[in-house]
């Protein structure tokens, strides 16, 4: 049997965190930009009630950017695999149980940012368990 719609969707939810990895690593590249951290400091002098501290902001870039560059190139790499053994119908129940634990998991340590691509990887899994 074909699966071409877990596999379309499982990608679909792959570029989806590709995207987020990408972010995650502006993130780190501008917690070291010069320009970045003067405009920081810049608008934290500016703000009314001044409360914004500039080095908590940038502890946040810090452990953020690698959170969301570690969990997605995580669901990336889990969704291959899923992927190659949904190929050719081999271990289609495995697959899908790969895809919705990796949803379930992407999704909760990227803080919610990962829900979209994380309902795409759940779909295809619920096919992949569903479909005979």
């Amino acid at each position: 049997m074909k699966r071409t719609g877990e596999t379309i969707l499982s990608i679909i939810g792959m570029l989806g965190y590709g995207l987020i990895a990408a972010f995650g690593s502006i993130m780190l590249v501008l917690q070291d930009n010069e320009t970045f951290l003067q405009d920081l400091e810049e608008n934290s002098r500016e703000t009314s009630s001044g409360d914004l501290n500039v080095n908590a902001v940038l502890d946040g870039m810090s452990i953020g950017g690698w959170l969301f560059v570690i969990a997605s190139i995580l669901a990336i790499l889990l969704s291959f695999v899923a992927i190659f053994l949904m190929k050719g119908n081999k271990r289609p129940k495995t697959a899908g149980i790969i895809f919705i634990v990796t949803a379930v998991l992407a999704a909760i340590s990227t803080v919610g940012i990962g829900i979209i691509p994380g309902i795409f990887l759940l779909i295809s899994g619920i096919m992949c368990l569903v479909r005979k």
